[in-house]
This record gives C-alpha cells, sequence and structure tokens, in this order.
C-alpha cells in the first residue's frame, strides 16, 4: 500500500510505516490541485491540517483506504462522504490530551495568580504586590464543555485541587469519578470557571455568544483550548468589560485560519482582537495546548497503531 504524506510529523511515522511494508511519499509543498491530481495513486493519506479534504478531493481519490489526522479533530475533512465511500478515518484524541489537560490547567492557574501580569511588571521594575494578589482554585466549581478525551484529561489533573467538577456532554454517560455530569441548565447556574472541549462542528460554531453567556448565573472565568470558532470574541470582550467574564484563557481564536498555521484570514486587525491583546486579565497562546515534544511523538504513534491494526 502506498501513503501520501502532506504535512511533516515525527519521523517515527514514517519509520515504522515503513517497517511495516508500507511505502511511503512525501510531498510537503505541492497545491491541493497539484495533490488532488494524483492522489488516485495512493491507497492513504496522512495529514494535519494544511488543506481540507472535501468531496472533489475524494472523488479523485478513487483508490484511497484511510485518511490518517495527525491531531484530533476531523473538522477539516468531508467525514461523512468519506465514510459513504468506505474510506477509514483515523484521528488521534489520545496522542494529546495530556498536553491540553496540562496547557488548560496552567492558563487558569496564570490567570488567578496574575502571573502574566505580574511578571511583566517586575521586568519594568514594579512592585506591586497588593494590586497582584491572586485567587485560589479551591472550593471553586469547574465546568467543562465536552467531556471526551481532552475534557477527561483536564478533571484528571484537578484531582489535586477541593474543587468540583462538572460537565455537559450531548452524550449520555458520560461522567466518571472525576466529574459529574449534568444538564446545560445546572451547569450554568453552577460554575465559576468554565473550559470548552469541544470539536467543531455546526452545533459548537458560534456557541459561546452574548445569550450563552448571559444565561450563566453568576460571573465566571472562560478557558478555551478546543476551536476558537466556539467562541464570538466580540461577545467575549463585551462580557470582559461588563465584568460577567472575569479573565480569559485563549489557546485558539476565531480568526486562524483552517490550517491553524497562521492567525488572520485578512491583513486588518479585528477591533476585539486589539482589545484582548491589552488586557490584563486575557492570556494567549498560539493553537499550542496540544502541541508539545511528547504530544509530537505520541500523536504520530497513535496513528502508526490504528493504522497497523485495521491493515496489517
Amino acid at each position: 500500500m502506498k501513503i501520501l504524506h502532506i504535512d511533516s510529523n515525527h519521523e517515527l511515522l514514517i519509520n515504522q510505516l515503513n517497517n511495516l511494508g508500507f511505502t511511503n511519499h512525501e510531498d510537503y509543498s505541492s497545491s491541493k490541485t497539484e495533490i488532488e491530481a494524483k492522489i488516485s495513486d495512493y491507497d492513504g493519506i496522512i495529514i494535519r491540517s494544511r488543506f481540507s479534504i472535501d468531496q472533489q478531493f475524494l472523488d479523485a481519490a478513487k483508490n484511497l483506504k484511510f485518511i490518517g489526522r495527525v491531531g484530533a479533530g476531523l473538522e477539516n475533512i468531508d467525514c461523512e462522504y468519506a465514510e459513504s465511500k468506505g474510506i477509514s478515518l483515523f484521528n488521534a484524541p489520545e496522542g494529546n490530551r495530556n498536553a491540553v489537560g496540562e496547557h488548560s490547567l496552567a492558563m487558569l492557574l496564570s490567570l488567578f495568580n496574575k502571573l502574566n501580569k505580574a511578571d511583566k511588571e517586575v521586568r519594568q521594575g514594579k512592585w506591586l504586590r497588593e494590586a497582584n494578589r491572586g485567587i485560589e482554585l479551591d472550593g471553586k466549581t469547574v465546568g467543562l464543555i465536552g467531556y471526551g478525551n481532552m475534557g477527561k484529561a483536564f478533571a484528571k489533573k484537578l484531582r489535586g485541587f477541593d474543587v468540583e467538577v462538572l460537565c455537559y456532554d450531548i452524550k449520555t454517560n458520560v461522567g466518571d469519578a472525576n466529574c459529574r455530569q449534568v444538564s446545560l441548565d445546572e451547569l450554568q447556574q453552577k460554575v465559576d470557571i468554565l473550559s470548552l472541549h469541544t470539536p467543531q462542528t455546526p452545533l459548537t460554531i458560534n456557541m459561546v455568544d452574548s445569550a450563552f453567556i448571559n444565561g450563566f448565573g453568576k460571573p465566571f472565568w472562560l478557558l478555551n483550548t478546543a476551536r476558537g470558532k466556539s467562541v464570538v470574541t466580540s461577545d467575549l470582550v463585551e462580557a470582559l468589560k461588563s465584568g460577567k467574564i472575569l479573565g480569559a484563557g485563549l489557546d485558539v481564536l476565531e480568526y486562524e485560519k483552517s490550517s491553524f498555521e497562521n492567525l488572520f484570514t485578512s491583513e486588518q486587525m479585528p477591533e476585539a482582537f486589539e482589545y484582548l491583546i491589552q488586557a490584563e486579565n486575557v492570556i494567549l497562546s498560539p493553537h499550542v495546548a496540544g502541541w508539545t515534544k511528547e504530544s509530537k511523538e505520541k500523536l504520530a504513534q497513535t496513528i502508526v497503531d490504528k493504522i497497523k491494526e485495521k491493515f496489517c
């Protein structure tokens, strides 16, 4: 079987697939049109997010047996159409879930203890102790929307704190010893901290808007390490200004290109983003919650293991 790799990944991916008897070709620079012209020669394709796999591409991929996405989500693939053609889909949320859990916790603790603000001030020669008095996580209620691999990983990290962890998920019976599943209404009434761990779907795009935010019973902190398009940034900014949202840790932004490699789809910086970069109660990172040295290896290994299980 011949596999085409269109995004670079950990070297173990190709090395182990070679050892399993697959023929591996790499093309990290050709356009989507150029890849589409030759995809019929391949049985498998390995991607991250360089471009979308749509119906036209899948129609050209006449011999394709599987698509491997070295990442958690599959939103850049027309999954329903691919599966109708008998194409197996492999992703790897198991590979970076621990990294996302740790990053979520790091953002939360940094927000609560004003670490970014304090660090910047000390570097400027300012020694403002009272202005940097923090708050403690113990005694708080943490709400998770989405309780799959990422949500479970974050809940596990919270076990060492004296907190109540609640989750809301469209699937039933996903709660466990680390988290109690509740209705969305109960979650909105009780939480002090909300953390998003949902894939990008029609249900989650623009999910966190003004109506959603105003449905919470008390002011809360927001973490988003999932997908940027789940949060309407302008509505988030209004809630930050009013105090309905106390602070935000954002690893993802709605302005990201679908490849995640660049921030803006246009050159003009949105007004809402200008507010975020100035706000002292906001922490931003460039879609790296699942982007560790360890997760790079684990993501690749997960894809190898799934291909091996299916085809060897």
